[in-house]
């Protein structure tokens, strides 16, 4: 099982299939254009930074945008609507958060999520080995709640995305709030990608720390 940082939200799961999560352009973003091979594609919303298919290259694509339950290339993907705000999407919209399972490992990635989950949409997510987290704190989840859903939720590996970086365009704040209430020796940076087994994973939660 391989990960893959494409920056943002975008990320490259890769098993025997290999899943695209919320693609960019770059350029858009101020951000290198990404490299994009893969079979299905996540789209959590549609805005421009999250939705951009036409990026990624592969034959028979299958691209998933709406909040489903449905087995792709073997792979099996639950889809939740949320909201991409705390008024139930009056400002923002709706938000897809995305359970998938790879390799015998379960990821969530929770899109542009911007309010607490409520007990049933916990319920979905609270076996997740891997999490991903938008950190960003504006447009999104605060720091605060992100760090209080994480907890909850519990996975073995927390990877933060949507985070402002060198370039980006977009006023969204760096990684740093939330890193600050996680020890040293839970934080592994894992450079641009990371290779792993289930067995690989941590007992104890650790936050993997990508970079372009």
């Amino acid at each position: 099982m391989k990960i893959r940082w494409h920056g943002h939200a975008c990320f490259e799961l890769n098993d025997d299939a290999t899943v695209i999560t919320d693609p960019h352009d770059g350029k858009s973003i101020g951000m290198p254009v990404p490299n994009l091979i893969g079979d299905i594609v996540l789209i959590s919303h549609d805005h421009f930074d999250h939705n951009c298919v036409r990026m990624v290259k592969g034959t028979d694509i299958s691209v998933i945008k709406e909040p489903i339950m449905t087995v792709e290339r073997g792979v099996r993907i639950q889809g939740i609507e949320t909201f991409h705000d705390t008024s139930s999407g009056a400002k923002r919209g709706k938000n897809i958060v995305f359970v998938l399972e790879l390799d015998s490992i379960s990821f969530c990635h929770l899109g542009d999520l911007g309010h607490m989950l409520n007990p049933d949409q916990l319920a979905a997510v609270s076996s997740v080995d891997v999490l991903f987290i938008p950190v960003g704190n504006i447009f999104t989840l605060d720091v605060k709640s992100a760090i209080e859903l994480s907890r909850i939720i519990n996975p073995k590996v927390i990877i933060p995305m949507h985070y402002r970086i060198g370039g980006l365009s977009l006023s969204i704040r760096p990684v740093d709030d939330f890193l600050e209430e996680f020890s040293e020796e839970k934080i592994v940076r894992v450079g641009n990608e990371v290779e792993f087994k289930l067995e690989d994973l941590p007992e104890k939660t650790e936050v993997w720390l990508f970079s372009l």
